[in-house]
């Protein structure tokens, strides 16, 4: 009997790989708007980490080099998610990327999770998220969830109040976000 990937909890996400037009351009978005570190680039290929992992993204232009994106709405990649530990590591993420002039497409509060959506420059889906402690939305998955609870589970996020948070010291943060 195979045991569901849910219940082992050995396995995680490790990274994501994606083609993309322009090398350089898309290096430049993950390092300097993102801000992930590059840990090498090839001519056709660069991999770029947080915290030091072999790479959490894989950048290529084989066969894709000088493509334009084809627009959000086709098979393939929706988003993928980029989940930060605190809810002010959140909006110091979204800050940094407001102020690099990159534009938002939404910003969602899901009851599980916050979560703040994008495009890099070949219209890859990014989701910016920080996930809630599990008491807070246990009863999404505990066979009681029904569609009146899901639809009021999904909240328009106040991407000005997330943003607000990214300076407030730890202490003053602590309580506001409670």
């Amino acid at each position: 009997m195979h045991d569901r990937l849910s219940r082992t909890r050995r396995h995680k996400i490790g990274h994501v790989h994606l083609h993309v037009s322009d090398l350089n351009r898309s290096v430049a978005f993950y390092r300097d708007v993102m801000g992930f570190d590059l840990l090498f680039q090839l001519e056709e290929a660069a991999f770029l980490s947080a915290g030091g992992y072999h790479h959490h993204i894989g950048l290529n232009t084989w066969g894709t080099a000088g493509m334009e994106p084809d627009g959000l709405r086709r098979p393939g990649l929706y988003h993928f998610a980029l989940n930060y530990p605190t809810r002010q590591d959140l909006a110091r993420a979204v800050k940094r990327i407001v102020e690099a002039g990159h534009f938002i497409r939404g910003a969602s509060d899901h009851t599980s999770h916050l979560a703040v959506y994008l495009s890099d420059p070949d219209g890859n889906g990014i989701e910016l998220a920080w996930d809630r402690a599990p008491e807070v939305w246990k009863f999404m998955i505990d066979g009681s969830l029904t569609a009146e609870d899901l639809n009021q589970a999904q909240k328009r996020l106040d991407l000005a109040a997330l943003i607000a948070e990214a300076d407030q010291d730890s202490a003053e943060h602590a309580l506001a976000t409670v």
